[in-house]
């Protein structure tokens, strides 16, 4: 079975240092500490009202780590700019608007079909690798697939807000749902990321399906870290990774 990656959202470091202006928490620092914990890549999103991470930023992680830089985009001519520009390691198109807290659901990739596919093949000739964040359906995945972007990211938001409303039957009925999306990866020819909502018990549990090859997580790591750290927040997400796929692989 193949190790999983850690990817960790560093857009909440930016929304403390936001509150009261200046340079401090810096998101950069933050990021160069999650990958000296065993982080495997950063990620970013920028948003069209930048209500966290802004534009110097992106080009501050870009320049300063080593490890794979991953910048979420809505699908706007002004985000391809500065994504052309900074040519981070992958773009992942997410759906956006300036209502909302945090990102909502899976991008339209069907409804959006023929809007969506120049930004792919405009990231894809720039060697940028393209995730689409999608709702788990077999619909979104083969439209995915037609836009010629390689990598799928699973929405994991309704699983993981069943979980933590103690709604067993609907949080069984959305981990079917990915169970489900993500085994179909692999014939669709696409690599299969998740991400949204995941704490250590959720992430331990959905590293159970062989066909994910990454976890991308934010909110959880940066709150937890307030009480134990930042590095030893990422440590203990590692290991709930690993314990979680280490234990699949021992039953099969």
């Amino acid at each position: 079975m193949t190790t999983l990656r850690l990817g960790v959202n560093v857009d909440h470091v930016a929304t403390v240092r936001n509150a009261r202006g200046g340079a401090v928490p810096d998101p950069t620092r933050a990021a160069l500490l999650a990958i000296e914990a065993g982080a495997d890549g950063i990620t970013a999103h920028l948003r069209e009202d930048r209500r966290h991470i802004h534009d110097d930023d992106m080009k501050r992680l870009k320049a300063a780590i080593a490890k794979p830089l991953n910048f979420e985009m809505a699908a706007t001519e002004a985000m391809l700019d500065i994504a052309l520009r900074i040519r981070p390691h992958a773009c992942c198109l997410v759906p956006e608007k300036r209502t909302e807290r945090t990102t909502e659901g899976g991008l339209d990739v069907v409804g959006q079909f023929r809007a969506l596919k120049p930004f792919v093949a405009e990231l894809g000739k720039a060697g940028v690798r393209v995730s689409m964040f999608i709702e788990p359906s077999g619909e979104a995945l083969k439209a995915s697939a037609d836009l010629g972007a390689p990598v799928v990211e699973l929405h994991t938001g309704a699983w993981c807000d069943a979980l933590a409303h103690g709604d067993r039957a609907k949080a069984d009925y959305e981990f079917g749902r990915l169970r489900v999306a993500a085994a179909q990866t692999p014939r669709l020819g696409l690599e299969c990321h998740a991400g949204h909502g995941l704490d250590y018990e959720s992430a331990r549990v959905i590293a159970a399906l062989p066909q994910v090859v990454e976890l991308n997580i934010g909110h959880f790591l940066i709150g937890e870290a307030i009480f134990v750290g930042l590095a030893e927040t990422v440590r203990r997400m590692r290991a709930a990774m690993d314990e979680g796929r280490a234990a699949a692989g021992a039953a099969r």
